[in-house]
């Protein structure tokens, strides 16, 4: 579709790229303190409205007050991160080569590089993170800080609550003096119309955090283009937790709780919930399995975020309950409109390596167990899952040949490591790394999480023999 057919069908598209487009280059020219106080500003509004916005986001998504209350903090949290990191002139590094006399390969000319803000992002609200993932979420937040626009596509989940947030940005903006565009928004359109919205020529980069089939469809459209841009899609995952022996010998209550904890937080809506757990085939296995489907059966997870993803969850259990050689270790005894049931399903190494269908992502309470008989039935399971934004490793904290073997699996496929504890929950520092191999996300250098993901909006750029104005400009006003 062209730009000018986007115009036409979706005028809401056309007219919020325009604002963005025409707000870009007075945004990415501003000195820092302009984008650490906007960022800050953001921060200070969710926090003076926070009952409101909590109660709200409650409303439509089911979540919970505490949960929504600790997301919105954690929100407001980031975005005086990215703050920081302007203030410290993280988007603005500069390294300079100085010239060398001669020709090359020994001599040189004066290089310096430098960042250029990318251009518009199109930013695609997830929808388990109303506040996190959303309008004043991550990709917001370092595209902002790298002195991009965004143009902020709310998600169906929670439209209300995004409209909010949105009207907030708008007073921020006008209190600081900056164009609307800043943080332009996309509203009341179907969801097809996001592939008008990645294919608009003005937009220069794309942030999306969803499903694989919506992502995969986004990620097309934005190398369809005449002109591709970079797409960073986070796209679900399986999260394999490898349960090693060592990881049972003080008992198997105390880690079936746990991991039954985590397997049903926020209901299952985590993209790094722990959905293919690992399990040896010996009595310490089977034990550790009977506990946690005692611990999941205790669980109590509240309503999904939609009826459609709520029956998409459906769906996927049936789909894996019904591959030839899975066992149902737990299940309702009965459908619930209201709220999902916790799901437990087993099945052998040999059965998950071939039969692909078993690698699919149940989004909710569930999980598979794979039963293994050693660290060669666990290496090949790694192998065939592909990408995955978490691989948990329990029980592998010696130094040993195996332990090394099953790390170095794990770092090839995963985005994040863990040796101890749970993959739900992410903390925003500037070491975290949330990505993967595909199918994980379509750009595992990049994360969505973390004061590294300003990087996702920033081209470098090499300036030669360049006057100190001109490279000045880059430098945010901070002193060189």
């Amino acid at each position: 579709m062209s730009a000018v057919a986007d115009s036409i069908a979706y005028p809401s598209i056309a007219r919020a790229v325009e604002l963005a487009r025409d707000a870009q280059s007075v945004y990415a020219s501003a000195p820092a303190k302009v984008r650490s106080a906007l960022l800050r500003g953001l921060a200070n509004t969710l926090e003076r409205h926070s009952d409101e916005l909590v109660s709200l986001a409650d409303d439509e998504t089911h979540l919970g007050r505490v949960r929504l209350n600790g997301e919105l903090a954690r929100t407001a949290f980031q975005l005086r991160g990215f703050a920081e990191r302007v203030d410290a002139g993280v988007p603005f590094a500069t390294i300079d080569d100085v010239a060398v006399p001669g020709t090359p390969p020994v001599g040189r000319p004066r290089l310096t590089r430098v960042l250029e803000p990318l251009g518009p992002v199109a930013m695609f609200s997830a929808s388990n993170f109303p506040f996190a993932f959303s309008v004043f979420g991550g990709d917001t937040a370092s595209a902002l800080a790298a002195g991009c626009v965004v143009v902020v596509k709310p998600h169906a989940g929670h439209p209300e609550l995004s409209r909010r947030v949105h009207a907030l940005a708008g007073d921020v903006l006008r209190e600081q003096a900056l164009p609307a565009g800043v943080i332009a928004f996309v509203d009341q359109v179907p969801r097809d119309a996001g592939t008008a919205l990645v294919s608009h020529p003005a937009i220069a980069a794309v942030a999306f955090t969803g499903s694989y089939q919506g992502g995969l469809a986004l990620w097309r459209a934005a190398n369809a283009r005449p002109s591709p841009v970079p797409f960073y899609g986070e796209l679900g995952s399986i999260n394999p937790l490898v349960v090693q022996p060592a990881a049972l010998v003080n008992g198997v209550d105390a880690p079936a709780a746990t991991l039954a904890a985590s397997i049903t937080l926020g209901s299952g809506q985590f993209c790094t919930s722990p959905g293919l757990l690992l399990v040896r085939s010996d009595e310490d296995g089977e034990r550790f399995v009977v506990a946690l489907a005692d611990a999941l059966a205790k669980q109590a997870p509240h309503r999904m975020l939609t009826p459609a993803m709520y029956a998409g969850f459906e769906q996927a259990s049936r789909a894996i309950s019904g591959q030839p050689g899975v066992r149902t270790r737990l299940a309702p005894s009965a459908a619930d409109d209201a709220a999902p049931a916790p799901r437990l399903y087993e099945t052998t190494a040999d059965r998950f390596i071939s039969q692909p269908a078993l690698h699919e992502e149940m989004f909710g309470p569930a999980a598979l167990v794979v039963r293994v008989h050693d660290d060669a039935d666990v290496l090949q399971v790694l192998e065939a899952i592909g990408g995955s934004l978490t691989v948990t490793l329990w029980g592998a904290t010696d130094d040993t040949p195996g332990n090394r073997a099953l790390a170095a699996a794990a770092a090839r496929i995963g985005g994040r490591v863990l040796f101890g504890g749970v993959p739900t929950g992410v903390a925003v520092c500037d070491a975290q790394q949330h990505g993967g191999p595909w199918p994980a996300s379509t750009d595992p250098q990049s994360t969505s999480v973390g004061y590294a993901a300003v990087a996702r909006f920033l081209r470098p750029v090499a300036l030669q023999e360049a006057p100190g104005w001109a490279i000045d400009a880059y430098r945010g006003g901070l002193p060189s």
